[in-house]
């Protein structure tokens, strides 16, 4: 059978696969206190949940997250560290791990076979949308840097190699047509493939010493609030760049969920908010994942919602991403179909 194709995007295409209408959806209301009790049947072996960056948020919402599987389930749900949203799909499809984050650009391209993956579609499921990114472009509080095109000339850090910052910090780029004085358009930033750990020990390092080795200014896509780039207003101080003219001109000509938005003042205390591209994630799982894994995780998403969110004076175990989480907009991942237990959920659940 041929694979589903995307034709044009349609925020109420999957309401239609799944039979229900707008009526249905908006009378569901899932108790955050529910402890998920079902007659589902437990997995019987152990999973693995590829995450991201150490000091990202898919990384401590992943581990979040999979600590919670594990204890509602009985079984094991290994957080794994990983590169990021590239290198999970990949992990995914060849079934290395069982399930991974990913933004919904680098699904889109992984699931049509474009950009990174034009060798080949690759082959999986979702089991629904999460939380969003937001590309933050970084600098520090002392940098001259006002603008995407005062980049020109320097060192950037465009994400790891695998990773759905390095996409869309490509195209963020491309898409502003940096230049060079004198020579052709294009970009003409130095771009450093860094980890996000990396990128914020460097561009530190060459805040506090202009003549130390690193980088001059940041690209990342993460959720509200990234930790290590908080943690840089108690050192050297920074601010975030106003992308929000390339955000625009990016959200109305690609596909792949984006939308124009801005970073809140409060988030990191800024001086005021910040136009920004916004990347929705979806949680993806491999081919064949077992109906009991797929429906405990959705499971375990919405009827633990509040105990993954914590509380906000336990910052180890704190993951404000999740007060995002809507079984509602769960089901928007076209063109990515949902896992068929996924499914079932939010068909049982009148969504």
């Amino acid at each position: 059978m041929d694979r589903p194709r995307l034709i044009v995007p349609d925020s109420m295409s999957r309401r239609r696969v799944l039979g229900l209408g707008a009526a249905a959806a908006a009378a569901f209301a899932v108790p955050g206190c529910s402890r998920g009790r079902s007659d589902e049947p437990a997995p019987s072996a152990p999973a693995k949940l590829a995450t991201g960056n150490v000091g990202g948020v898919y990384n401590k919402f992943g581990t979040g997250l999979a600590l919670l599987v594990s204890e509602v389930t009985g079984m094991t749900l290994s957080a794994v560290e990983s590169a990021g949203s590239i290198d999970n799909l990949r992990q995914v499809a060849k079934g290395s791990v069982d399930v991974g984050f990913t933004t919904s650009d680098s699904a889109y391209a992984a699931y049509e076979g474009l950009g990174a993956f034009k060798s080949g579609a690759l082959e999986f499921s979702s089991l629904g949308r999460t939380y969003d990114n937001y590309v933050h472009v970084v600098v520090p509080m002392a940098s001259t840097v006002k603008t995407l095109e005062d980049l020109a000339n320097r060192d950037v850090s465009v994400g790891p190699e695998g990773s759905g910052t390095q996409l869309v910090a490509e195209m963020i780029l491309d898409t502003a047509k940096i230049e060079k004085t004198g020579e052709s358009l294009g970009s003409k930033v130095r771009k450093r493939a860094l980890s996000l750990e990396d990128a914020v020990k460097q561009l530190t390092a060459k805040a506090e010493n202009p003549a130390a080795r690193g980088i001059d200014a940041m690209i990342w896509s993460g959720g509200l609030p990234t930790g290590p780039i908080a943690a840089m207003q108690q050192t050297i101080g920074f601010r975030l760049v106003d992308i929000g003219s390339v955000a625009q001109t990016i959200a109305l000509k690609q596909f792949g969920g984006y939308i124009v938005s801005s970073i809140p003042p409060k988030t990191y205390g800024l001086a005021s908010a910040v136009p920004t591209l916004t990347i929705p994630n979806y949680l993806i799982a491999r081919p064949n994942l077992s109906d009991s894994w797929a429906w405990w995780i959705v499971n375990t998403l919405f009827r633990r919602q509040k105990d993954l969110i914590g509380n906000p004076n336990d910052k180890e175990h704190y993951h404000p991403e999740a007060s995002a989480l809507d079984p509602r907009s769960a089901i928007a991942t076209m063109p990515v179909p949902l896992h068929p237990a996924a499914e079932r959920w939010y068909r049982n659940n009148h969504i």
